[in-house]
């Protein structure tokens, strides 16, 4: 089987080429650009090509299947090349449910908390040796790749809401069918695709649809929209989760099971959520509470999630993945509550599309309440990257509803006010999915504690 993969450079589809590869299949890919680590993984494996940019000549009849990543566009030359040719186009997730048709299916979806749920299942399932795939848009430790294809009976799916290509407008999770699904909750996102929330939340209820008859959704009871959605789909079993039990001491977290104590890595109401809606699941695999918890102990976070930078007994500095509403709140409340006796100070790098949009901005309401320090960061060359409306530190404060929030345009006035400030029994969370404008945050963290 030979398989071309068009913008080979993503995230998911850089690991999509390397399992292909594994599962022995001839792979060539083609990139405008590729970035770190995708370059050198792909470069170990003889994946990267000779040369970026789009290439027709890359494409002929010996090629069996077109793999199109999303930053292609319609325009692409090798993507016109390829339908001139009537060659088979898929986009990732059509192409992971063909290879999965056999398999049982579990697909975590969520406006949050997926990455999370995806990375807890696989841990699990790796330390009692089950045999399974998976695909997950993070780095988990103990996995070389994001992405597994091989013969094992089940795969594990992080449903992204996002479209699937250019050619395929339909939200990723939509294509994959399962017959076990899990929903954390659902918070407007991706404004340049879904304009409104109610077409937003339409997609998940798309979704709950597309669950296979006899089939089981666990999803949060604390959602009020997800609440609504129990019983739209009659064909399945539905159930609903709350946090798992467990208790906080000095900065640790402990699960509650049989009148036992049991100490986790990951902390925060949102977590307690994950931990309790992955267990439901794995219930669903045979493997039983007990076996979940003891598992669990080992589990030490999905890359990016709650990092911690540099800490001391009385100080810590993370780094976060947040950046929509819901995760900015849920990270800093679960942080406060960690560490109740100490100043939290806390900044947000607005960088995506969504958070960039004045219209969208309005969402961010409240978010930043429960910390004693609030910060907001805005690199404003990304208003032009996106061809968005610039908007000031005026409007930001406003729609934060924090009359002492601090707003910065400039990654060096930033970083000289985090250095002068006095961390004696203060911790300090950065949250963003950009880079704050390459502050080296590891430095700072350093030179804080």
């Amino acid at each position: 089987m030979r398989v071309h993969l068009i913008a080979c450079g993503g995230s998911v589809m850089h690991n999509l080429a390397i399992a292909l590869q594994a599962k022995g299949f001839e792979v060539s890919g083609s990139d405008d650009e590729i970035y770190e680590p995708a370059k050198s993984r792909l470069k170990a494996k003889g994946l990267l090509p000779s040369c970026f940019g789009w290439d027709p000549e890359r494409i002929n009849q010996n090629i069996d299947i077109v793999i199109l990543g999303m930053h292609a566009q319609k325009d692409n030359p090798e993507l016109l090349k390829a339908q001139a040719l009537n060659l088979q186009i898929y986009s990732y997730p059509e192409y992971i449910y063909e290879l999965s048709k056999d398999k049982t299916r579990i697909v975590i979806g969520g406006s949050h908390g997926k990455t999370t749920i995806t990375s807890i299942l696989l841990h699990v399932l790796k330390f009692y040796n089950k045999p399974f795939d998976y695909l997950v848009g993070a780095q988990i430790e103990g996995f070389d790749t994001m992405v597994k294809i091989s013969d094992a009976p089940i795969i594990i799916l992080e449903g992204d809401e996002y479209l699937s290509s250019t050619l395929d407008r339909r939200p990723k999770f939509h294509l994959y069918h399962p017959q076990i699904a899990l929903l954390t909750g659902i918070a407007w996102d991706h404004v340049n695709v879904f304009p409104s929330f109610d077409n937003y939340k339409e997609q998940f209820e798309k979704f709950i649809h597309s669950i296979l008859p006899g089939g089981f959704l666990a999803l949060y009871e604390g959602d009020e929209h997800l609440h609504k959605m129990k019983a739209i789909n009659a064909d399945i079993k539905v159930k609903a989760y709350n946090q798992i039990p467990h208790t906080i001491k000095a900065g640790k977290t402990f699960l509650k099971y049989n009148g036992e104590e049991y100490p986790i890595n990951i902390f925060g109401a949102h977590n307690m959520q994950n931990l309790q809606g992955a267990m439901d699941i794995c219930q669903q695999l045979e493997i039983s509470n007990k076996e979940f918890i003891t598992a669990i102990t080992a589990f030490k976070g999905a890359a990016k999630r709650l990092d911690i930078l540099a800490q001391t007994k009385k100080q810590v500095v993370y780094k976060d993945f947040a950046h929509s509403p819901s995760k900015l709140k849920a990270t800093i409340d679960a942080v406060k509550k960690q560490h109740p006796e100490n100043k939290l100070v806390s900044c947000i790098e607005l960088h995506t599309f969504s958070s960039l949009t004045k219209s969208f901005l309005k969402e961010y309401k409240g978010t930043m309440d429960n910390t004693d320090e609030a910060i907001v960061f805005i690199n404003k060359k990304y208003f032009e990257i996106k061809n968005l409306e610039a908007f000031d530190a005026q409007e930001v404060i406003q729609s934060f509803q924090r009359k002492d929030l601090k707003v910065f345009f400039d990654a060096e006035d930033l970083k000289n006010h985090i250095d002068n400030q006095n961390w004696n029994q203060t911790n300090l969370l950065l949250m963003s999915s950009g880079n704050f404008g390459n502050i080296d945050l590891e430095a700072m963290a350093k030179k804080i504690i």
